[in-house]
């Protein structure tokens, strides 16, 4: 039996009684399988959970804010999801969110930029996003920050990444 790579086709060969050769049509009613994924790993994570909890914080002047957060790609997939979920709110306050797909030679994609108003508990899915040709993928980045709204401050959110195959 042969199969066609992601065609989800698969073709029979067999011999005819008197040795000619019979070229069956693809199997109807085959599904392609769906993607095998798995969490990414935070950099910097616990090594228990690969869901990482937040809060936006004010820009810092001096050092670093937490607004960024990256996810170690260990293996080559062909596309990433961004899993996002608000753990507060507030019901007048707008949330930048970024994501972006970076890569070993230096550069980056930006997969995601919107404003987002969550209700509490409010999860949402970015992707799946497919895997640049060309490119290795080392790290999926998700940023959420504080613009220049002052309701956004404090705001908590549970982040997430998967690799898929």
């Amino acid at each position: 039996m042969l199969r066609g790579h992601g065609l989800g086709l698969s073709l029979t060969l067999g011999l005819a009684g008197a040795g000619g050769l019979v070229l069956g049509l693809p199997s109807a009613g085959l599904a392609e399988a769906p993607p095998k994924c798995t969490f990414l790993n935070p950099i910097g994570g616990n090594g228990v959970s690969p869901i990482v909890a937040k809060s936006v914080g004010r820009d810092k002047l001096i050092g670093r804010s937490n607004w960024n957060t990256d996810f170690i790609v260990d293996q080559p997939f062909t596309s990433f999801k961004f899993f996002f979920t608000a753990n507060s709110s507030d019901s007048g306050a707008k949330y930048p969110v970024e994501a972006f797909m970076k890569f070993s030679d230096g550069s980056s994609l930006q997969v995601v930029n919107e404003t987002m108003n969550p209700p509490i508990g409010t999860g949402r899915m970015f992707g799946p996003f497919a895997a640049v040709a060309g490119k290795q993928a080392s790290q999926m980045n998700f940023k959420v920050g504080a613009s220049s709204d002052p309701g956004a401050l404090g705001f908590s959110y549970r982040i997430s990444v998967q690799g898929c195959l």
